[in-house]
């Protein structure tokens, strides 16, 4: 087996190739993980590797389920581990687990598999966006443009407001991983949803925003469906 660093030196190779087209947006990995879990320390170093990239937007959603294992993982939220079995019963699944990779709410990746990632990521660099976003914040106020690319797209679409903080250290001392410290890197500590959008046409949205942690905006097929176009908040 290739050391990690291998595995993370080929994957910045991969990702560095030639795009087919210009991106116009930011491509979304979800990393559900869970501070109890032993797979998981490789899955969250690789998502640390994608903060260095604007063309990718990382998010950490610690789950919950792992807590009763002999360690609490303090960012998991009942809400993430809802958003994980959301996209498992869209795609047919019964289970749930960790880690898992979920590129712009379509393809999921299990583990650490960095070249599958890469891979994805590319597909969806060259693919062409249907929404463009844009949003930036005054002050407190946080507005949102949405305008589709090529005519109108099949919505109904939920305008998502996304809120994270780039990097944590924790020291376990409990559980599958005690005694190990590890870097978590956006961890999402914010979700709620803006509207909704029926994708037929220019829109704007408006709302309050609150603090200096960096936050993004989601548009993604109402039920679990393709994210369709991101954005990172400007201030």
């Amino acid at each position: 087996m290739k050391p990690f660093s291998a595995i993370l030196a080929a994957f910045w190779m991969a990702c560095a190739g030639p795009l087919g087209a210009q991106q116009t947006g930011p491509v979304v990995v979800e990393l559900f993980t869970s501070q109890g879990c032993s797979s998981c320390p490789p899955a969250d170093a690789l998502l640390q590797e994608l903060t260095g990239r604007e063309d990718v937007l990382p998010l950490a959603l610690h789950v919950d389920y792992w807590d009763y294992i002999g360690w609490e993982d303090g960012f998991a939220e009942p809400v993430f581990t809802a958003r994980q079995r959301g996209y498992a019963r869209a795609a047919g699944r019964k289970m749930v687990y960790t880690p898992q990779m979920i590129v712009m709410g379509q393809e999921d990746v299990v583990g650490a598999h960095a070249m599958e990632l890469a891979d994805l990521i590319m597909s969806h660099m060259r693919r062409p966006v249907p929404v463009l976003v844009s949003a930036h914040a005054e002050g407190n106020a946080l507005h949102v443009m949405l305008e589709p690319t090529e005519g109108p797209v099949k919505g109904p679409f939920e305008v998502q407001l996304v809120r994270y903080t780039p990097l944590q250290h924790v020291q376990i001392s409990r559980g599958e991983n005690a005694g190990r410290n590890v870097d978590y890197a956006n961890v999402v500590d914010g979700w709620r949803v803006l509207g909704r959008w029926d994708g037929q046409g220019e829109a704007r949205f408006d709302a309050t925003i609150d603090g200096d942690r960096p936050a993004a905006i989601l548009i993604q097929q109402v039920g679990f469906g393709p994210i369709v176009g991101a954005a990172r908040v400007l201030r």
